[in-house]
């Protein structure tokens, strides 16, 4: 095999996100609900001779931060493996960055599983899960089948299944650094642990974004955001450590953002969500769930 073309990396919302408190290492213990969307960044492989990486981006999207999550994923999958192999890999970047979205974790998980297949290493999911705990909380989650119910550092991973749903999700120009919204001392922090059964009775309205009130002090185009979903009758949450929002539709129609918004650089986009990752099946079936 010389190339793998045409792999789908789709973004995830936070349902909700809850900080039920601090370990004495200073991470947070975090509740929420990951679920997957059909916004996609899409990536091409291509092996090369010898074992050097290299990546580049096409297409007309937002771009990538300077912290090349699919490069380091590579790099890692290398040393774990003894791989003597390279690769180029070329990135259609759609998702946005610093959204909370979970685009780049997306990026280095979809990269492990291609390039487990490019480089016919034949590991598990559970051995890739290992490789990924190391570049991002987030990156495991996205070796697993589907959505997930997640717990502690984000590292307690327990399927979930969503009824199928529409939502409008909505990027203002500016993001959010994740590190200052944990490092600030306004984050509420003691949010009592929700069950799965109480988020179930009503997935679309459950809970809120512990995170949102700092991120909205950081980013004010949040409020910006919020404001103009509820003037269209809809109710706005930010996902992950933003700054993107999200609403369920409800059988509405998505509203169409103002010209000025979207000169401003403002981005909207009418998602649905996934039942199943596209990639499901490409890693040994050593387990059949979400990866923790």
């Amino acid at each position: 095999m010389r190339s793998i073309l045409d792999v789908p990396a789709p973004a995830k919302l936070n349902l909700f996100l809850h900080v039920v408190g601090r370990r004495a290492d200073g991470y947070h213990l975090l509740q929420s609900a990951f679920m997957l969307i059909d916004w996609c960044d899409t990536l091409h492989f291509e092996r090369r001779a010898g074992d050097a990486i290299s990546r580049e981006d096409i297409g007309d999207g937002p771009g990538l931060p300077t912290d090349d999550l699919c490069v380091r994923a590579a790099a890692a999958l290398q040393q774990a493996s003894g791989c003597t192999e390279g690769v180029h890999i070329t990135l259609d970047k759609r998702v946005p960055a610093q959204a909370g979205m979970g685009g780049g974790s997306s990026d280095a998980a979809s990269t492990l599983l291609a390039l487990n297949r490019l480089w016919d290493l034949q590991l598990s999911r559970s051995q890739l899960a290992s490789i990924a705990q190391e570049l991002g909380a987030d990156v495991p989650f996205f070796l697993g089948n589907g959505n997930a119910w997640v717990e502690g550092i984000g590292e307690r991973l327990q399927p979930l299944t969503l009824p199928r749903a529409r939502f409008v999700v909505l990027k203002p120009p500016q993001g959010v650094e994740t590190a200052a919204i944990f490092r600030s001392e306004a984050l509420q922090r003691s949010t009592i642990p929700a069950t799965i059964a109480g988020f179930a009775a009503d997935p679309w309205t459950f809970g809120h974004n512990d995170l949102q009130p700092v991120a909205e002090g950081l980013c004010p185009q949040i409020r910006e955001g919020l404001a103009w979903l509820s003037s269209a009758g809809l109710a706005g949450r930010m996902t992950g450590s933003g700054s993107a929002l999200f609403a369920h539709l409800a059988g509405r129609e998505t509203p169409a953002l103002p010209a000025g918004l979207l000169a401003a650089g403002w981005q909207i986009r009418e998602c649905g969500n996934l039942a199943v990752h596209p990639l499901a099946g490409w890693a040994g079936s050593d387990d059949q769930g979400c990866v923790a």
